[in-house]
């Protein structure tokens, strides 16, 4: 194993899932520990330090969710959660807990690997300096003076639409629950429905020129919440 290759705890019960994961993980340079149940993957986690989790949350023994806060509660380590088709609960709790992405089932392998590349690029940027500005073609945040362009004119945001847009874009590709977005806007005492964030997202937007039916900035992920994505430059 070379010197600088990242380390990736599967956890998935269904034996042909973990197989082909682990298999897709390890062409790529991964070195994968596999395990089938939450109490392996606790014991693991506990023995070896990993860069990224991918975590199944319906599992035997200790459920996927009990492993994803205990985690949590000693690392940040990048975890992307596999759940069932249809299963909106499992993916907003699964969120709520600090997973950092998901992807329903059935799921391509060469996604998944996708997916967990761009967070650990992601987890190594957060290690680096604070930047100063978010810049993502037509759009400029400036983070030290507060303001915000597009497509070089400056736009008028209330505090909350500012913070939602610096929440979001600091992350691209991130999806963040409305719960999320609601204790990280408006406050963990905000007492309000999770879908008060709805008419902050419109709101933004609207300013932004953002077009819900074909985003260039903040896209809707129907049943748990919202991602930024820079637009696509020609």
């Amino acid at each position: 194993m070379a010197a600088d290759t990242r380390r990736i705890l599967v956890v998935e019960d269904e034996a042909q899932t973990r197989s082909v994961v682990e298999a897709y993980l390890e062409r790529e340079g991964y070195w994968v520990t596999a395990v089938a149940d939450g109490a392996a993957a606790l014991e693991a986690f506990a023995a070896h330090v990993y860069e990224g989790v991918v975590l199944d949350l319906n599992l035997p023994r200790v459920p996927g969710e009990e492993v994803c806060r205990r985690i949590r509660d000693v690392s940040d380590v990048p975890i992307i959660m596999l759940t069932a088709k249809g299963a909106e609960e499992e993916r907003i709790a699964g969120l709520d807990l600090g997973a950092d992405d998901y992807l329903v089932k059935p799921f391509s392998p060469r996604e998944l690997v996708a997916r967990l590349r761009a967070l650990l690029r992601r987890a190594k940027a957060d290690v680096e300096p604070q930047r100063s500005r978010l810049e993502y073609g037509p759009l400029d945040i400036d983070l030290a003076g507060h303001k915000v362009f597009v497509d070089g004119a400056e736009i008028d945001l209330t505090a909350s639409e500012y913070k939602l847009l610096v929440t979001l874009s600091r992350y691209p590709g991130r999806v963040y629950s409305r719960m999320e977005l609601v204790e990280k806007v408006l406050g963990y005492d905000f007492e309000g429905y999770e879908r008060a964030i709805d008419s902050h997202v419109k709101n933004l937007r609207a300013k932004l020129g953002d077009d819900p039916k074909e985003p260039r900035f903040i896209h809707t992920v129907f049943g748990v919440g919202y991602r930024f994505e820079p637009p696509a430059l020609a």
